[in-house]
């Protein structure tokens, strides 16, 4: 018969056995999940899963895809911020592994310093990632390889982290499908690079280096420059992109249009108001601004003949879109016609907009729909302002509109068109056939009258330009990375694919920014702003009714009574300094309810996150209890 003491012990060793076992078994989870590669990705957007683009464009692949991934994990010399990145770029190596169902292979090296494997990296193009001065080389890049074709990642960088994805995959592009679309250029800005427009500028300023945007182009398409006064398009152009179209003669209208026609596919930006434009004219003769050097763009009798409507005087303001600017001495102002335009804004049905958040059209004009309703044209807006916070004002005094002078005019109650696409059969702007050239004594061939095809137009030019897409970031050691301020490049890049029929990439390229907006904060603020600004305008108002009434009072006086104040202006500036008191002390409650607002959503979010899993843990604790008395 055991004892009270051994009965004790023999608890206390089973106990002890089980907690031993309960540790033992938790370690061997620990090692087992540490050599595992598990994903769960609960983000609602999929931001750290492959998006459809790539695995369509992975289960489209005829030859097999090697992948060889270069990181030094054994150098020394590597931060840990730079093996933790490796670790994520060699995951979602993985994840392209699995999706490719034996098409796709990894390979991994670590490039150690005079190593076989250095070797390799310095043939294949790789460039060593910037360290220290005195440090051993580091490499980070990925090679791919299928076939005769090779290219590479020369250096990858965490700041670009982003565009992780549609950098692999333009890479498995480039490889499997070697051949490049052919890409027209037509544009009266150097895009894609060149000598100053003007002699005086020639001597003032190296050669033009092109638009990064423009610069991406080369190198998955085969860009070619069609000059602004060609009177044909090269048959071998699939997709043309005319940028800034200003002045279009009618022989160079008439080949864009039997361009279309044949199905030729177009990307067009247009505008009311280049800023860029505008400088160039300036720096080489500040007169040429006054005499219309810097004019605005349209494709003109194309779109009417296509019933599209663009005003060419006038460019969008917008409340909702207004942009923070950096003015002189550090000030800074709210731009209204410098547009952010923020999801709501955005087309997010259309494939092509699907995963864009933020884009940004300087000095935008609005395109408007003509087409006959029922017809074989379809208009789809793809951008637009906000309906009630959005008007038109004139495109000369854009650079000087203000919150408060855009918010004097009375919105359209409909938002403006940024960029849409027209899709179905085109007619002709040329029903006569095509224009008489000078000194020409034979008749022309008639040309097409109508055919099927698809054009995305742009009532902006400047988006494409880096300043506003783009910052350069440069470190001590001469590397450069591409820094997105928004998602501009994705958006016009995403069109190029989609028009030159690379569709695979454009969910890719729309993940190369990610920004959620804090809606119910804007609308918040926007609708404080609107309170805060009435009641400025009321004040300004009676201030000004107050100096009228004293101007008035002091012509009724003579002499030195002028020198005096009245009882009467007295009276006047004491109730206008009382009103003064109780305005501002209602502008002041206006800020006040504001912040609360912000505050009181702050706190509830702050309740959900802390609270919501413990609240949880508690109902799933009283429920099982409740169903263990039940069975009792």
């Amino acid at each position: 018969m055991k004892t009270t003491a051994q009965t004790t012990l023999g608890r206390f060793g089973t106990g002890a056995l089980g907690l031993a076992l309960l540790a033992a078994a938790i370690v061997a989870v620990i090692l087992i999940g540490a050599n595992l590669r598990l994903r769960a990705d609960l983000t609602g957007q999929k931001l750290y899963s492959l998006s459809p683009g790539t695995r369509k464009l992975l289960g489209e692949l005829n030859d097999a895809v090697v992948l060889k991934f270069y990181f030094n994990r054994s150098s020394p010399d590597a931060s840990v911020d730079l093996k933790t990145y490796a670790r994520q770029v060699e995951d979602l190596l993985q994840e392209y592994r699995l999706a490719g169902r034996g098409r796709v292979m990894l390979e991994t090296y670590d490039p150690r310093p005079d190593s076989d494997e250095e070797e390799w990296a310095q043939s294949q193009g790789l460039e060593p990632f910037p360290t220290g001065p005195f440090s051993p080389p580091v490499y980070l890049g990925i090679v791919a390889k299928c076939g005769a074709e090779e290219q590479c990642l020369p250096t990858l960088s965490p700041r670009e982290d982003s565009r992780l994805e549609y950098d692999i995959t333009r890479l498995i592009s480039r490889v499997a499908f070697p051949q490049k679309p052919v890409i027209g250029v037509l544009s009266a800005l150097p895009v894609l690079g060149g000598m100053p427009p003007s002699p005086m500028m020639m001597m003032q300023q190296p050669r033009e280096e092109g638009w990064l945007a423009f610069k991406a182009l080369k190198q998955d398409y085969d860009v070619r420059t069609v000059p602004p006064e060609a009177t044909e398009i090269d048959p071998e152009i699939r997709t043309l992109i005319v940028v800034h179209p200003k002045n279009l003669g009618d022989a160079t209208l008439y080949a864009i249009d039997q361009f279309v026609l044949r199905g030729g596919r177009l990307l067009a930006c247009v505008d009311p108001s280049s800023s860029v434009d505008a400088r160039s004219a300036e720096a080489g003769n500040p007169m040429m601004r006054m005499m219309g050097a810097a004019q605005p763009s349209t494709l003109g009798r194309l779109f009417d003949a296509w019933g599209v409507g663009f005003d060419t005087a006038r460019v969008v303001a917008d409340l909702r879109a207004k942009t923070a600017l950096l003015a002189g001495q550090g000030q800074v102002v709210e731009s209204p016609t410098f547009l952010s335009v923020n999801p709501k804004g955005l087309n997010r049905d259309d494939v092509l907009l699907a995963q864009i958040s933020q884009v940004m059209f300087p000095f935008a004009g609005a395109l408007a729909d003509k087409t006959a309703a029922g017809g074989k044209l379809s208009f789809t807006p793809l951008v637009s302002s906000s309906p009630d916070g959005s008007c038109l004002v004139d495109a000369m005094g854009a650079n000087f509109a203000t919150v408060t002078s855009i918010r004097s005019q009375k919105p359209t109650g409909l938002p403006c068109v940024l960029a849409a696409r027209l899709q179905g059969t085109f007619k002709t702007a040329f029903p006569n056939g095509p224009p008489a050239a000078e000194g020409a004594t034979n008749a022309a061939p008639a040309g097409l009258v109508s055919g099927d095809s698809v054009a995305i137009l742009f009532a902006d030019t400047d988006f494409l330009a880096d300043e506003n897409c783009v910052r350069v970031d440069s470190s001590p050691f001469g590397f450069q990375s591409v820094r997105l301020l928004n998602d501009n490049l994705s958006l016009f890049a995403g069109a190029v694919e989609q028009l030159a029929g690379r569709d695979e990439l454009v969910g890719v390229r729309a993940r190369a920014s990610f920004h959620r907006p804090f809606t119910v904060v804007d609308d918040i603020e926007y609708r404080a702003m609107l309170r805060w600004q009435s009641q400025e305008e009321t004040l300004s108002r009676e201030l000004e009714d107050t100096r009228k009434q004293l101007q008035e009072l002091q012509k009724e006086k003579s002499g030195a009574q002028k020198q005096i104040v009245s009882a009467q202006q007295q009276a006047a500036i004491e109730r206008f300094r009382k009103r003064e008191i109780e305005v501002r002390a209602e502008l002041r409650a206006v800020n006040k309810s504001m912040r609360r607002d912000i505050e009181n959503l702050g706190n509830w979010v702050k309740v959900v996150n802390i609270a919501a899993v413990p609240v949880l843990v508690i109902l799933f604790g009283v429920a099982r209890s409740a169903v263990r008395r039940r069975r009792q």
